[in-house]
């Protein structure tokens, strides 16, 4: 009931204008005529098809009002001015000179650009922006100093827009999510405080030998998990000491259900981090349950769970990261350690990379398995001899940093002389340190109120601050992040600047500089961005930047059709592989300044082990992801042919040059396609191998209607047929039923048969009239027009960064950037001219 009450004291808190979005309201315009110049132009070469006779495209252009000040109306005309400006309209057949065209779009561009910007400088270029969960959850992270805080999940999911979770008009708020903000925050703050006075002492562990597993065997058969002495394997169920240090563990596969290898009585007492130190080597196992020391590393990492049986669904995460476990001829040379977190009454589940994973049924037979036949030289696997536990780790002070956040110098006991005079003092104190910026007198004392209120009411102090903490941490003044809109706005240039390139609040430095006045100055703002963009936390920049811009979050959504492809069969390690890749790429665009046409092309690429070989590049040794260079007339390098994109292009089954068209058109260069007619059903892959998706297609579009929106994006589609659903290369389709049969086992332990049907014609024609004949020859096109690369590129920023798209009057200023950036239209220099400009500083611009 208190959270439902202090729930409506926020929001009564709140001004309105915080939870209300800032349009101009469209209703209060009256009609208004078309300037009589342009209005000339229409009647000439337009009002033949749209007019109230014809209104071809449900478009009458007599009936339409020109009050450009009612957003509504404007759209339209920009829409009107974009189809005109790419030549769309008029149609061919309608005579329309290039100075004709270009005098419509003068008339009409300047009066679409004074409407826009005359509403930007009244209203802001969007409605004020609420932060979206991951943001929240760092805020409150960096705030209370708990750097793995994990409250994301509690909040409700954040709308999209223009292709990110940013968006100002889709981050609304209602009394539904407010009241998950009070349980995220009593969470949060919860576990940012301590209620012992000492040190609770660390959990201390150990297993050595058949400790390692808590189970002696594993479902399926021998070959995925044995204990092993001498390198030789010994009966599970042997009598003897079961910390026998003589005895190893000896693992041959990879998590995937039915799986559970966890060691024994391994609960941890309370979440935290806990250091995890163990022996272990890289072997080959071979014939008759022998070991032999490996020739390459084994990738391998952590999984927190519970320690359940495999049949009871749980919540399971990679921690610790990736370790590559190298070959030692004698057990226990090889010792490693990391850092995982875990919640209380979890384990660590052993997460084996990149190695088979035996799936039942694999007869035939209910509850049968069959591990998948060796490689060449043995099947690589690791084996284990001991494991240390210990956690949670001991802060460096106690309290912890985070209960002096909320309670300064009172200490765990909360002892006060003068309770009300405390009370003012820390929640003053912690409105400072959580807000992003000056907060006005007369704010904080609503909050002050509120908290005496509880004080007053019998709560103890520490409820009633943490009553008071909980309403200013679900306020509009800690939820909401201001446009900057005057010339001297400090502070929100600095939480933009952070918000845009490590998604959480202003350091000490930003903040310093904001409070001193010269953050805005070019130099120290250019200053800023370097040291921010060479940080740690830029990673999280790229990491949700990529995971909204080039759909990376949805890389496990969709498994490729086993039965063409097999060999892909629960393979995490290429994907996540991909992901990495992808993601060091961007990070090497943005750092090391690379021309924005390497987007699509590069003489490099980043790659490990399993990438390597799905390339089929030269092999590589170990899973961190680093730059290789590409051999000659690779089809590889840039984003345009990387696996990641090319997976999260399929459809779930198989190939689609429609969707991966359409999807390049749309992210990579800027010129989405329309959304298709209703009723118009997709086109189907026909995984018999009968026919090749160009003969689908054509079927599809001998509609004019389909032909004319296809033609756009199909060909660009074609051209990346020759990557297979995985971006690995191809040659010829595969199928089930016709063409040359390939049969074998797969990685899980099943029988495959597939075919190898028709060959992969990769050619094409551009809507333009351009033609290609296969990949480098689209690459090549598309590095023709790097303006548009790099336009699309800066687009994408100014969503991300500001929380608001590109507007029509943002335009002009768009184009000056990529003026000054034309020498090659380096990426970080297209980001580092958006920070200093309007669009990002506010309409005032400059700097005091």
């Amino acid at each position: 009931m208190f959270c439902l009450k202090l729930a409506f004291s926020i929001l009564a808190i709140m001004p309105a204008f915080y939870v209300t979005n800032n349009a101009v309201d469209a209703g209060r315009f009256a009609v208004a005529p078309i300037p009589a110049p342009l209005a000339r132009l229409l009647q000439q070469h337009c009002s033949q098809c749209h007019d109230k006779a014809a209104h071809s495209g449900g478009l009458d252009l007599t009936a339409m009002s020109f009050d450009l000040p009612d957003r509504s109306v404007r759209e339209q005309w920009i829409r009107i001015h974009d189809r005109v400006e790419r030549g769309e309209m008029p149609p061919k057949s309608v005579a329309f000179s290039p100075a004709q065209r270009s005098e419509l779009l003068k008339l009409l561009g300047a009066q679409l650009h004074a409407a826009d910007q005359a509403e930007i400088i009244a209203a802001g270029r969007g409605p004020l922006r609420r932060l979206n969960r991951d943001e929240h959850e760092q805020n409150l992270r960096d705030l209370l100093q708990l750097p793995y805080l994990d409250i994301r999940d509690q909040l409700p999911a954040d709308r999209e827009a223009y292709h990110f979770n940013k968006v100002s008009e889709t981050l609304d708020i209602s009394r539904v999510q407010l009241m998950a903000y009070l349980d995220a925050a009593e969470v949060a703050l919860q576990q940012a405080m301590v209620k012992t006075a000492q040190q609770p002492a660390p959990m201390k562990y150990r297993a050595v030998g058949k400790q390692l597993s808590f189970v002696r065997s594993i479902v399926g058969e021998k070959q995925s998990m044995f204990f092993a002495r001498n390198s030789v394997g010994i009966d599970s169920n042997e009598k003897g000491d079961e910390a026998d240090p003589t005895v190893e563990m000896a693992m041959f596969r990879s998590p995937g259900w039915p799986y559970a290898i966890f060691p024994k009585k391994l609960e941890t007492p309370a979440a935290g981090s806990y250091r995890v130190r163990f022996s272990a080597r890289a072997v080959l196992q071979q014939p008759g349950f022998v070991l032999k020391p490996a020739t390459l590393p084994v990738p391998m990492t952590f999984r927190s769970r519970r320690p359940t049986n495999h049949d009871i669904a749980e919540d399971v995460r990679s921690v610790g990261g990736i370790i590559d476990i190298q070959p030692n001829a004698q057990p226990g040379v090889g010792v490693y350690e990391t850092v995982v977190q875990l919640g209380a009454g979890q384990t660590i589940e052993y997460g084996l990379l990149g190695l088979p994973v035996p799936q039942p049924d694999a007869r035939g037979i209910t509850g049968s398995y069959r591990f998948p036949p060796f490689p060449e030289g043995g099947q690589p696997g690791i084996a284990f001899q001991w494991m240390e536990v210990e956690g949670p780790l001991a802060p460096e002070t106690w309290p912890p940093a985070s209960h002096r956040v909320l309670f300064d110098d009172l200490g765990v006991e909360m002892k006060s002389a003068n309770p009300t005079q405390d009370a003012k003092r820390l929640l003053r104190r912690f409105i400072n340190q959580a807000a992003r910026e000056p907060v006005p007198e007369d704010a904080i004392a609503r909050f002050e109120k509120l908290t005496l209120a509880r004080l007053n009411g019998g709560a103890s102090l520490a409820d009633a601050l943490l009553s008071g903490y909980k309403a200013f941490l679900c306020s509009d003044l800690f939820l909401y992040l201001r446009e900057p809109v005057r010339a001297n706005d400090q502070f929100a240039v600095a939480n933009r600047l952070s918000h845009f390139l490590t998604d959480t609040r202003p350091d000490a430095a930003l903040v310093k500089l904001a409070r001193q006045g010269t953050l805005r100055r070019p130099a120290v703002l250019r200053r800023e961005t370097d040291r921010l963009i060479a940080g740690e936390s830029f990673q999280r920049f790229v990491t949700h930047f990529t995971d909204y811009w080039l759909s990376l979050r949805d890389l496990r959504r969709d498994d490729p059709d086993i039965r063409l492809y097999p060999e892909y069969r629960l393979d995490d390690y290429l994907v996540e592989s991909m992901g990495l890749e992808t993601r060091a790429f961007f990070t090497a665009m943005v750092r090391e300044n690379l021309p924005a046409t390497m987007l699509i092309d590069t003489d490099f690429i980043f790659a490990n082990d399993r990438l390597a070989q799905h390339y089929g590049l030269p092999a590589m040794v170990g899973s961190n992801v680093r730059k290789v260079a590409l051999p000659k007339d690779s089809p590889y390098g840039g984003l345009l042919t990387q696996g990641a994109i090319l997976k999260v292009t399929t459809n779930g089954v198989t190939t689609s040059p429609v969707l991966r068209g359409a999807w390049v058109m749309d992210r990579l260069m800027g010129q989405p396609p329309s959304p298709p007619p209703p009723g118009v059903p997709a086109v189907e892959p026909d995984i018999r191998g009968a026919k090749s998706m160009r003969d689908l297609l054509a079927l599809h579009t001998k509609s004019t209607m389909c032909a004319s929106c296809h033609a756009k994006f199909d060909p660009v589609g074609l051209a990346l047929e020759n990557f297979d659903v995985m971006g690995r290369w191809r040659t010829r389709y595969r199928g089930l039923e016709t063409g040359e049969r390939i049969s074998g086992i797969d990685r899980s332990g099943h029988d495959f048969s597939y075919t190898i049907a028709g060959l992969v014609d990769a050619s094409g024609r551009l809507a333009d009239g351009r033609e290609f004949k296969d990949v480098h020859a689209l690459k090549a096109i598309f590095k023709s027009n790097s303006r548009q690369l790099a336009r699309n590129l800066l687009h994408q920023f100014t969503v991300y960064a500001t929380g608001t798209p590109v507007r029509f009057a943002d335009r002009r200023e768009i184009e000056s950037i990529l003026d000054t950036c034309a020498n090659d239209y380096r990426v970080g220099d297209l980001l580092r001219a958006l920070v200093q400009s309007k669009i990002f500083l506010g309409q005032k611009g400059g700097h005091v």
